[in-house]
């Protein structure tokens, strides 16, 4: 995952001491004193979709599809959209929060700055500052920016993830630290920047470090205490199967050849043997929850080191995976690999999302995931077959070719295709929904040892000089494979979508704008000119019978946006 759009400026290195930490400040007005809104597993399993006035999770219910039944924004009207109240962090960096709201109030999470990473929570009327906690972090080591893309809501607590690794429980009443866990080993180069999810008591979050040689892990807590109930490890040990995999020569679901010399692979097994043990497979972000199969859905990411696949012979099992997981007991179901023994760092980054998919006269209950391949999987959820493998969004060109010591050009670059942005899916329209890239690199590659919390890609990718790079916003057809049509944008887009009843998608510019688009046509309905990227994906709620549509703009690390502290809130005058 870690990629640039100029060229490789390296990554963050933030040192502490490795310890716990406790809010510097918890304070305001409005919310401390007052009965806490208690969020039941009611309303989680309802979501928005259910209750249009709460955003209650990351991907606003557990299926992740981030679409809205409301429909007083819509295609008409959108063009009279204007901000209805904006609040300015003070931060002004890589924001890439998505507000969660529940019982008329918001809570926001904010991008580490002086090793403090901040939650917040507003009025969601009226953007009225509520408390602010403040958690001092330890040791930071990350690759793609200071981030942390929101929080998990149950009962009357408040979950986030942290830069160095902890799991931590507020009190929504009042802020302060009810409970904390140390999920890794900080200084191992082990962080988390995406929102937990809560399901039937537990809080599930996964680690990101794919890029330092760490080992990735989907993890379990009881949401009431903290007390640790489970661990699926993205990469299975020995004696669970190992990492070796079957020697697959080309990318399942395609004629495309890997490239792979197995040969040599196989010869250099035993000398790499313990590869598996520092073999990357972070999980970027939130996991789908499907509470009928009582099944997650977790994307994981790359390999380390991230080009060089002289050093881990081999499959790399279960990175570049899209995979199910019993939520009971941490046990793997299946998984789909769509690149073994991934050279080129285009892992599986996205959120995946569930929907019904319908092939003939059947309805199959089906996972999808736009990937940094630039093309949308869909996966049968019981089994993890492939249903359909759409047609490519973006261009492709030497797709597959080696890295080389002189350098190799391959689109798509690092970034992808679909970095992290969440997509979005529209029962309405029956399309999937994806802000993307278009970055040439040179990929190159040379081998170099593991160290403990260092850098760790074997490799450079760089932009190329003189090319051009832009984005896109697409809608899919997963059933027929088909794009159905593109918005291209002037900067690469990352971010993410909002898909509405009002018949629009809304996803927000490097540039600063902000924007709307129909969800049929792709025909561009508005725009706002924010100040500053706005690359965060984008949430909406209703309250007092007003729609609002919410959006983070602040800039981003990984493509270097304009940065700004502004989350904006929107609604028809």
């Amino acid at each position: 995952m870690a990629a640039w759009k100029r060229t490789f400026v390296g990554a963050g290195v933030l040192l502490g001491c490795w310890c716990t930490g406790a809010p510097l400040a918890a304070q305001g007005s409005g919310g401390a004193g007052a009965s806490p809104f208690l969020v039941t597993d009611a309303m989680l399993l309802a979501g928005h979709s259910g209750n249009p006035e709460q955003w209650p999770m990351y991907g606003g219910d557990y299926h992740n599809n981030r679409y809205s039944p409301l429909d007083q924004i819509n295609t008409t009207n959108v063009k009279n959209l204007r901000p209805a109240w904006i609040f300015q962090t003070g931060i002004a960096e890589s924001f890439e929060t998505t507000p969660v709201v529940v019982g008329g109030e918001m809570y926001i999470t904010t991008p580490a700055a002086q090793q403090v990473q901040k939650v917040i929570k507003l009025n969601a009327r009226t953007g009225e500052k509520i408390w602010e906690s403040a958690i001092r972090l330890g040791t930071t080591i990350f690759c793609c920016g200071p981030n942390n893309r929101g929080v998990a809501v149950w009962q009357d607590k408040v979950y986030l993830g942290t830069l160095d690794a902890r799991l931590v429980a507020l009190d929504a009443r009042t802020g302060r630290i009810v409970w904390e866990q140390q999920t890794a080993d900080p200084s191992l180069g082990y962080s988390q920047t995406h929102a937990p999810v809560v399901f039937d008591g537990k809080v599930i979050i996964g680690s990101s470090g794919g890029e330092y040689g760490i080992r990735g892990f989907v993890k379990a807590y009881d949401a009431n205490t903290g007390r640790p109930l489970w661990t699926w490890y993205t990469i299975p040990s020995p004696e669970e199967g190992g990492w070796w995999g079957t020697w697959v020569t080309t990318a399942p679901g395609t004629t495309h050849s890997l490239n792979r010399n197995i040969r040599q692979e196989k010869a250099d097994s035993a000398k790499y043997a313990d590869a598996w043990q520092r073999g990357g497979g972070g999980v970027w972000m939130t996991p789908a929850v499907d509470p009928e199969r009582r099944a997650i859905y977790v994307s994981v990411g790359n390999p380390s080191p991230d080009l060089d696949g002289s050093i881990r012979p081999g499959d790399n099992r279960w990175t570049d995976s899209v995979c199910s997981i019993h939520v009971d007991t941490g046990r793997m179901n299946w998984c789909y690999q769509y690149i073994p023994h991934d050279v080129w760092d285009l892992d599986a980054a996205s959120p995946p999302f569930l929907f019904d998919f319908r092939q003939g006269n059947r309805t199959i209950p089906a996972v999808g995931h736009f990937s940094k391949l630039g093309f949308l999987y869909v996966l049968d959820r019981n089994t993890g077959r492939l249903l359909k493998l759409s047609k490519n969004y973006v261009p492709h060109e030497n797709l597959f070719a080696l890295p080389t010591p002189e350098g190799t050009r391959m689109l798509p670059g690092a970034n992808g295709g679909t970095e992290w942005s969440p997509g979005g899916f529209s029962p309405q329209t029956g399309y999937a929904y994806s802000v993307n890239l278009h970055q040439p690199m040179h990929y190159s590659v040379h081998s170099v040892p593991w160290e403990k919390g260092r850098l760790w890609l074997g490799s450079a990718f760089t932009a190329i000089p003189g090319e051009d790079q832009w984005g896109n916003v697409v809608a899919v057809d997963p059933v027929s494979g088909n794009v159905v049509w593109e918005a291209r944008t002037e900067e690469p887009m990352m971010g993410g979508v909002l898909v509405t009843a009002g018949g629009l998608v809304f996803a927000g510019q490097p540039t600063g704008s902000f924007d709307a688009w129909d969800a049929r046509t792709g025909q561009h309905l508005w725009s706002f000119r924010t100040g500053a990227g706005c690359n965060a994906a984008p949430m909406t709620y209703q309250l007092d019978g007003k729609q609002y549509v919410a959006v983070a703009c602040g800039g981003i690390h990984q493509i270097d946006a304009p940065r700004g502290d502004a989350l904006i809130v929107f609604a028809l005058p």
